[in-house]
C-alpha cells in the first residue's frame, strides 16, 4: 500500500509544497492528494489590485497539476481527525472522507471581523478571491461619472496600505480614507513614514489617524471617540485569523489557532500532521515566531518538504532557513517601499521608496505565480523511494541537521 500524502489547501504554500513533494518521491511508494476548496490557484498577493479593477490571472488547479501525478480533489475542508487519519471534506456531491498517512495543514488566513459589530455583515475584505470581486463589483457601481463615493479602508498594516493606494489610484473619481488605529505607518521606519504620508497626498487619500473602528453599518463607520464617517464601501483589513479546524481536532495550538510546531513544521502534539504558512506558529532562527506573510510560505514549505523526504526515506533532514528581512509595500502600480527589519521585526533606519522597489515587487509577485504553475520545475529528477515498515510508517528516524 503507498503512503498517502494529503495536502490541505493549494494556495502559495500548499501548492508549492506538494509539487515538490511530488518530484522528489517515487510515486511507486507515495500517492499525493491537494484538498482545495476552488478550482483556481489564487495569487492573494494581488487580491487588492483585483478588488481595484485590474485583471489578474487565476490558473486552473488542474493544470497547474497535470503530469505532476497529484491528484486534485475540489472540495471544503470540513474537519480533521487525527486520531483516525481521515479527513472530512464537503463538496456539492455530499463529501466524503479523506484518509492519510502524512497530513500538510495548508489552509492559511482569512480576514478577521472578530469582535467587531457589522463587520462581516457590511464590511468587504480581499483576503479570497470571490470578496476580491464582491468589492471590485461595488466600486464599479460607486466609480460612475457624477457618481462618486466614500470608500474608507480600516487598517494601516500592509494589506490596508498596498489596498487604499490601489484603489485611489486606478479609480480617481472615488473619495479614499485610510484610518490608523495609531500613527500611519508606525512600524516603518521616519523616512519610509515620509515616503509613505507624500503618497497618500499624491493619491488624495484622507489618513484618519489613532482612530478606532467600533462597528460597522451598511452606510457609515462608527469609532470610539463617537465620530460616525459616511462610506459607500468599507474596506476591512484590520487583521487576519485562521480556520478554527486543528483547534477543534485537538491538535496544540497558539491562543489564536495557528498550530504549534517544531523546527521541522511537524505538529508538537501530532507527529503525522505539518503545518506551513500562515497556518503555523514557527518559530525563527532568532527565537521570534514567523509572522503571517507571503515570505513565511515558502520558508515553511521547503522546511515541511526536507523533513517529510527525510523521515519517509531516511535520509538526513536538511534545515532550511527561518528568517524575516524585509518587507515590499507597493502604493500603486508605479511606487512602493522596502523597509528591511532586524532581528526583532523592528525596521531598520534606513528604506528604498519608488519605482525600482515596485519593479523588484512586481517581478516577485510574478515569480510566485511562476512557481504555483510550475511546481516541479528545476528540482532534481531523481525520485526517493521510501524507508518503510509495512504499517506505512518511517522504518528508521532521521536525523535532523544542527
Amino acid at each position: 500500500m503507498r503512503h498517502r500524502i494529503v495536502v490541505l489547501g493549494a494556495g502559495y504554500a500548499g501548492s508549492y509544497t506538494a509539487g515538490i513533494l511530488a518530484r522528489r518521491l517515487s510515486p511507486a511508494d507515495t500517492e499525493i492528494t491537494v484538498v482545495n476548496a476552488v478550482p483556481d490557484f489564487v495569487q492573494r498577493m494581488r487580491l487588492h489590485q483585483l478588488a481595484a479593477g485590474r485583471e489578474i490571472e487565476a490558473p486552473k488547479l488542474a493544470d497547474v497539476f497535470a503530469g505532476t501525478g497529484i491528484r486534485l480533489r475540489l472540495a471544503r475542508v470540513t474537519a480533521v481527525d487525527p486520531e483516525n487519519r481521515v479527513v472530512a471534506v464537503a463538496d456539492p456531491d455530499g463529501g466524503g472522507e479523506l484518509g492519510y498517512d502524512t497530513l500538510v495543514y495548508a489552509l492559511g488566513s482569512h480576514g478577521d471581523v472578530r469582535g467587531v459589530p457589522g463587520a462581516a455583515e457590511y464590511a468587504f475584505d480581499v483576503a479570497s478571491r470571490p470578496s476580491a470581486l464582491r468589492l471590485r463589483e461595488r466600486l464599479d457601481s460607486l466609480d460612475n461619472p457624477g457618481a462618486g463615493g466614500n470608500v474608507l479602508v480600516v487598517g494601516d498594516g500592509l494589506t490596508g496600505i498596498e489596498s487604499a493606494t490601489e484603489i485611489a489610484e486606478a479609480r480617481p473619481g472615488l473619495s479614499v480614507a485610510l484610518i490608523a488605529r495609531g500613527e500611519l505607518g508606525a512600524r516603518l521606519s521616519a523616512g519610509a513614514r515620509g515616503h509613505l504620508r507624500r503618497a497618500c497626498d499624491r493619491l488624495g487619500i484622507t489618513v484618519l489617524e489613532h482612530t478606532t473602528v467600533e462597528a460597522v453599518e451598511a452606510g457609515r463607520v462608527l469609532c470610539a471617540d463617537g465620530t460616525a464617517l459616511a462610506s459607500d464601501a468599507t474596506v476591512w483589513t484590520a487583521g487576519f485569523a485562521v480556520n478554527p479546524i486543528a483547534a477543534t481536532a485537538g491538535l496544540e495550538v497558539t491562543e489564536n489557532g495557528r498550530i504549534v510546531v517544531d523546527r521541522t513544521m511537524r505538529s508538537v502534539s501530532h507527529p503525522d500532521i505539518y503545518a506551513i504558512g500562515d497556518s503555523a506558529h514557527a518559530v525563527r532562527d532568532n527565537g521570534r515566531p514567523m509572522p503571517m506573510s507571503c515570505g513565511s510560505c515558502g520558508d515553511t514549505g521547503r522546511q515541511a518538504v526536507e523533513a517529510i523526504l527525510g523521515r519517509l526515506t531516511g535520509r538526513k533532514i536538511a534545515r532550511t532557513k527561518l528568517v524575516y528581512t524585509h518587507n515590499y509595500i507597493t502604493l500603486g502600480r508605479r511606487d512602493a517601499i522596502l523597509q528591511k527589519v532586524d532581528d526583532e521585526g523592528q525596521a531598520k533606519p534606513t528604506y528604498k521608496g519608488g519605482r525600482k522597489p515596485a519593479w523588484i515587487k512586481e517581478r516577485l509577485t510574478r515569480g510566485g505565480l511562476w512557481g504555483a504553475q510550475h511546481p516541479t520545475v528545476g528540482l532534481p529528477r531523481r525520485k526517493h523511494r521510501l524507508a518503510a515498515a509495512p504499517d506505512g510508517s518511517a522504518a528508521k528516524a532521521p536525523r535532523v541537521a544542527a
